[in-house]
Formats: structure tokens, sequence, C-alpha cells
């Protein structure tokens, strides 16, 4: 007697995907919810956010001026935006699109409700605001490094 997994089809509910990518999204948690260990996009996210926190740390400890840690934190910041983009994309789907696409083998079909407008509504909210605070963060250290080149020439 042999004991087998079945390989029947899985419902795969919008509402849960949604907000793995809002809350777990630069780990890949949305990714490998819905394609499983083996997409290679779920594995560079979590890679990507394994190489953006030391980056984070190092321009925090560098007061902005660690090379490293801006060529570190530039992947984590995409997976975390790519995440948040990817729970708004998820979460604003049509039912019958999901469905058509996820569940078209399973007899369930999904029923999104108000959680899943909430968790669209924060991910543009906290996406939008953390890229306008990059992109500040950003072009400040940008410019005060210019203003410090130019110091050093004129003397």
């Amino acid at each position: 007697m042999s004991s087998r997994v079945s390989n029947s089809p899985r419902f795969r509910s919008k509402t849960i995907t949604a907000a793995l990518a809002f809350f777990f999204g630069s780990l890949g948690a949305h990714r490998f919810y819905l394609y499983g260990k083996r997409d290679i996009y779920g594995w560079v996210h979590l890679i990507c956010t394994l190489l953006g926190i030391p980056g984070v740390l190092l321009l925090v400890a560098s007061e902005r001026a660690s090379t490293l840690g801006w060529v570190l934190a530039v992947p984590g910041a995409v997976s975390l935006f790519a995440a948040f983009l990817s729970a708004i994309v998820y979460g604003l789907r049509p039912d019958e699109k999901w469905d058509a696409q996820f569940n078209a083998q399973t007899q369930q079909r999904s029923r999104s409700g108000w959680a899943v407008i909430f968790v669209v509504i924060f991910s543009l909210f906290i996406g939008a605001m953390l890229l306008m605070t990059g992109l500040a963060l950003s072009f400040q250290t940008y410019f005060e490094s210019q203003v410090q080149a130019a110091k050093a020439l004129s003397q």
C-alpha cells in the first residue's frame, strides 16, 4: 500500500493572495502560495529582500554614504514595491478572471468582499508613501554629494 499525495487542484483565494502580497510579498509568499516552492520569482523576491536588509542597515550606519549599502538596498526596495503592486493588481482583478486563471480546475468560486478592498487601499497608501520617501532620500543624498563635491573643487 503506497501512501500517495493527492494531486487534486486546490482553491486559491484572491483575498489571501492579496493579503500575502501586502504583508509578506517581499518574501515571495504570494508567489509561493499561487505557484508553489518551485516558483523562480518567489525566490527572487526572497533573495532581493535578504540583500536589501543589510543594505538598509549599512545606509543607516553610514548616514546614507555607503555605496555598497545603496547597491544592496535597491533590490530589496524593488522587491518591496513589486509586492505592494502585486497586492493591488491581484486585489483589483475581477473574480471571474481570477477563477479562470487560478481556479479553473476546482468547483469553488471566489467571492471577494471588503477585506480585499482594504488590502488594496493600504497597499496603495503604504507603497506610495514608501516610494515617495525613498525618492526624497535618494535625491537629498545625491544633491548633498554634489554640494560636497563642489566645495571640494572650490578649495
